[in-house]
């Protein structure tokens, strides 16, 4: 089997097979079909966000601490400020739910902040910023997460790697974004690190001492380290605030560990701003500059030995477009994922989902 850029080996699986059998689970545990169909496309895609989590959304949903509902519960509607009880539903529902009121009020008012409380993991930010850029609406899009990060000198995590996605509309070929979580790396990618077996740069973290660590097992159990210091750690406190603050719902240690006691729900919040472009003198002109302002940077002098320059969104696009709708598991994802579908009833997962592999 092929191996990827970190030495895993990996099976290649058809992207729609995945996103059709990965939605077969979700339904054998009682989400409706359409809602399956929304969650398990969502998970297709970047592995620290996404099939790899399968297992222990299954698990939160079975245990009770993740709702089998659609939709949250709009619990306060003031023109341009909207905040929603998401009642632990799956967080790539509400988050779809709270797109469309954004976009909706922004259309009508110029601006429009939704807040979601009480929510759940919803993948990454910046799919939710770009829903919005795709209606002429600059999309901000902001989540907490438990406490993750020390303050610079700290070894006491106070707040989350909490992540931030801007979504700019575009006249142009791809998705103009800028979407990051607010530390060095993602602990998804730690875990995926610690599941090949593999150390990890001694800048991304530090242990429960808080010393610094190549070690992924001592990262997990310590803590990630923000990405450019300081000024990391202040966009992450602030985003913690904008969310569960501004929503009245959790914030800082009230958010509870992704990966901690399967009964006991997470709580996370989200913050969803759209700002509809056709309020401002620029007009449907805007998206034209947006494309124009990439192309600069795409065309932009290359320094020595670089093949190319991309803007903001480009490689996640360029990446996507070249994958021929092809996804490429790791063997222990895989696996994880089969033993999953076993659980639930689902004894001819692998041979479904293995039935029409890419290239």
């Amino acid at each position: 089997m092929p191996a990827d850029a970190a030495g895993s080996e990996t099976v290649a699986v058809d992207a729609q097979r995945l996103t059709s059998t990965v939605a077969d689970i979700f339904t054998a545990v009682g989400i409706a079909t359409a809602d399956a169909q929304v969650v398990a496309a969502d998970l297709e895609g970047i592995a620290s966000h996404g099939v790899m989590l399968v297992p222990m959304y299954i698990e939160r949903i079975n245990k009770g601490s993740v709702s089998r509902r659609s939709a949250g519960e709009v619990v306060s509607d003031r023109g341009g400020a909207i905040v929603i009880d998401a009642g632990n539903a799956l967080g790539q529902l509400t988050a779809r739910q709270a797109v469309k009121l954004a976009v909706a009020r922004a259309r009508e008012i110029g601006l429009a902040a939704v807040g979601v409380r009480n929510s759940f993991h919803f993948g990454t930010a910046g799919r939710y910023a770009r829903m919005m850029a795709e209606h002429n609406c600059v999309g901000i899009v902001l989540s907490n997460t438990r406490p993750l990060m020390p303050p610079p000198g700290g070894a006491e995590a106070l707040v989350g790697n909490n992540p931030i996605a801007v979504a700019l509309p575009s006249a142009g070929e791809f998705p103009v974004e800028a979407d990051m979580a607010l530390s060095a790396t993602a602990m998804g990618k730690i875990r995926l690190a610690a599941a090949a077996g593999q150390r990890i740069p001694e800048d991304w973290a530090i242990d429960s001492q808080g010393r610094p660590t190549t070690d992924p097992a001592a990262a997990i159990n310590g803590m990630l380290l923000p990405a450019a210091g300081p000024k990391g750690f202040g966009l992450a406190f602030v985003i913690d605030l904008l969310c569960g603050g501004l929503s009245d719902g959790a914030v800082g240690a009230d958010v509870r560990p992704l990966y901690g006691e399967p009964a006991e729900p997470y709580r996370c919040a989200h913050f969803f701003l759209a700002i509809h472009a056709g309020h401002f003198p620029v007009g449907e002109q805007f998206a034209e500059r947006v494309r124009d302002q990439a192309r600069r940077v795409s065309k932009s002098k290359r320094g020595p030995g670089v093949d190319r320059v991309y803007a903001p969104g480009e490689l996640v696009w360029a990446t996507r477009q070249a994958s021929g709708g092809v996804c490429r598991l790791d063997l222990r994802t895989l696996g994880s994922l089969i033993k999953t579908a076993t659980r639930v009833g689902l004894p001819d997962f692998q041979e479904g989902l293995l039935e029409t592999r890419g290239a």
